[in-house]
Parts: structure tokens; C-alpha cells; sequence
């Protein structure tokens, strides 16, 4: 997903919330945050029959309010150094005036407002940031870093603050609200050849008429011109896609998120050293604070028009 995100930098990545808000027709004060449930996100849909209007989409919230986290004692905490990557647009990248910017860097400096400590955010080629962490050149790591077993033996997480759940797209005058396998009984779907897509598609949607191909270019074509019925992919960067100027405005999402962990990941979380739980539970103490205040639904909006979720 890294190089998919990359790409898409110039398709107009930061267009005003508004955006969103009158493609859902909903305001900014009747704005919906739905917290995830064991599924790990809130399905906007409803129960709607194929061929019906899309329902509205919701802000994804990852914090269920039934469990309030504990708040810890932060007086042991008198400064966070995060570190970052310094080219994954639009979660990390340069900022004009050459300082760290993006979507994570954002949200370090809410976590640490809330947490009400100093904190500084270094940029650091994304190889490096695992090691720099064990030698104590930084704290956490705020770098959309996938949570899974292999770096849970090296790193604590977080609760995971993201996720880059599948999708569904369809022309545009083809959309349904809901996702069913036997919704799709017979249709022509398109995957990329060898991702985890394909493999949930072949296991999921076995009476669908599978089409692979070899990248997202192809991928994205077949659907513009007919060839497919529905694509399935990564929600993220199918987002900017939908939002960008290569897709011509033709397609948009169909039902909505798929995040089983078997096939799309446990989600991205905040890493820190192994042991170290207070810093561990203050910043997911920060996370559900700000998402409960509406501070995580501003920000997410602000770099995503076009919601994943």
C-alpha cells in the first residue's frame, strides 16, 4: 500500500471537509463518529436490497466508548519524541516550509496537547525507525506501521488508530449500498493477481466471475471501461483514486469496509519499546480522548475527502 498511497499525492489530497459533508448531505454539527464494534468498524449501511440508493457514510471512530481506557499518571511523562518517515504522503511527507507534516505528525501533536507535554517529531528513512527506537533515539514511532505478529516480538503497540480495510467500486451508475456474496452471484470482479484481495475474493465471493490483473493501472481500467463489474482493493488508495482526476469521476464505492484481520491486518498502531506501558497507555488514553472530543473526526477529514470507511 506504501507506493500506491505515493502515487496518488497529486490528486488533490487535502480538498476541503465540506467536500464529504455535502456528498453524505450531512452538516457539520449532524455529523456521525460511529465506534467500532468486534468487527473493528461501523458499517453506515444499512440492510438496504441491491440496486437502491447508497446509504450515507459515517467518519470512522476506532474506540468503543464502553471501554473508556483509564487515564494514567502522565506526570511521569515530561516529553514524547516521535519519530516519523519523511516520504509517505499524505501521513508523512515534507512540508513547504521543510519541517515534518501529515496526517501522523498531526495527530502526534494532538496526543501530546492532550497528554499536555512537550513533544518533538523526527523524520527518519522508514528502515531506520525500528532501530532507532530500540537505541533510544526515540520514543514511538508514528509511521503508519502495520501491527503484526513479527513487530509485536520487537515493539508494543497502541490500539490501532487506522485501518486499511478492502473495498468494493462500481461505476457509478451501478452502485449498491450492501456487499453480500450472493449479491454478487455471477458478476465480474477484478483483483490484483496475488494480493490478499484476490485470495479473500476466491474464498468469500466463490460463485462471482473472478478477473486478475497485474496492478492497480489495469485494474482501475477494466472498470472504467466495462470490463468488470466491480473492482476490490485497498479503500485508501481506491479513496484517492475515486477523488482524484484519473478517474474521470466514473466509479465509487459499493457497500462497505471489509476488515478481517486473517487478510487485511490488525490495523496501524503507535509503536513504542518494549515495556514501556506507561507511554504505551497514555497515548491510548490521548487517542480515545480525542476521538470522544471530535478531534480525531476533524483531522481525519481534513486529509480525506473521500472516507475509505
Amino acid at each position: 500500500m506504501r507506493s500506491q498511497i505515493a502515487s496518488f499525492i497529486n490528486e488533490r489530497l487535502f480538498r476541503s471537509a465540506r467536500t464529504i459533508l455535502a456528498a453524505i448531505g450531512l452538516s457539520a454539527g449532524a455529523l456521525l463518529v460511529v465506534a467500532l464494534q468486534s468487527s473493528g468498524v461501523a458499517h453506515a449501511q444499512g440492510a438496504a436490497k441491491p440496486g437502491s440508493e447508497a446509504a450515507p457514510q459515517a467518519v470512522p471512530g476506532f474506540w468503543d466508548p464502553r471501554r473508556r481506557p483509564d487515564r494514567p499518571d502522565l506526570s511521569r511523562l515530561t516529553v514524547i519524541r516521535f519519530l516519523t518517515e519523511t516520504d509517505y504522503p499524505p501521513f508523512n511527507f515534507t512540508g513547504p516550509d521543510g519541517n515534518p507534516a501529515g496526517f501522523n505528525v498531526d495527530l502526534a501533536r494532538l496526543l501530546c496537547e492532550e497528554i499536555k507535554v512537550t513533544c518533538t517529531v523526527q523524520m527518519r528513512r522508514f528502515e531506520t525507525l525500528l532501530d532507532a527506537i530500540a537505541s533510544n533515539r526515540g520514543d514511538a514511532i508514528i509511521a503508519s506501521l502495520a501491527v503484526t505478529p513479527q513487530l509485536r516480538a520487537r515493539v508494543d503497540f497502541t490500539d490501532p488508530y487506522y485501518r486499511a480495510p478492502a473495498r468494493f467500486v462500481s461505476r457509478r451508475d451501478a452502485v449498491i449500498p450492501e456487499v453480500r456474496p450472493e449479491y454478487l452471484e455471477g458478476k465480474k470482479i477484478g483483483a490484483i493477481t496475488g494480493s490478499s484481495h484476490e485470495a479473500y475474493l476466491k474464498t468469500m465471493f466463490t460463485d462471482a466471475e473472478l478477473h486478475s490483473y497485474p496492478n492497480d493501472d489495469a485494474l482501475r481500467l477494466a472498470l472504467r471501461r466495462g470490463e468488470v463489474d466491480f473492482i476490490f482493493g485497498d479503500a485508501i488508495s481506491l479513496a484517492f483514486w475515486i477523488n482524484g482526476t484519473d478517474s474521470a469521476e466514473c466509479c465509487a464505492f459499493s457497500g462497505g469496509p471489509f476488515v478481517e484481520s486473517r487478510y487485511f491486518g490488525e490495523g496501524i498502531g503507535i509503536a513504542v519499546r518494549k515495556g514501556n506501558d506507561l507511554l504505551r497507555q497514555a497515548l491510548n488514553w490521548a487517542l480515545f480522548r480525542l476521538w470522544e472530543k471530535g478531534r480525531y473526526t476533524d483531522l481525519w477529514l481534513r486529509y480525506f475527502s473521500v472516507s475509505p470507511f
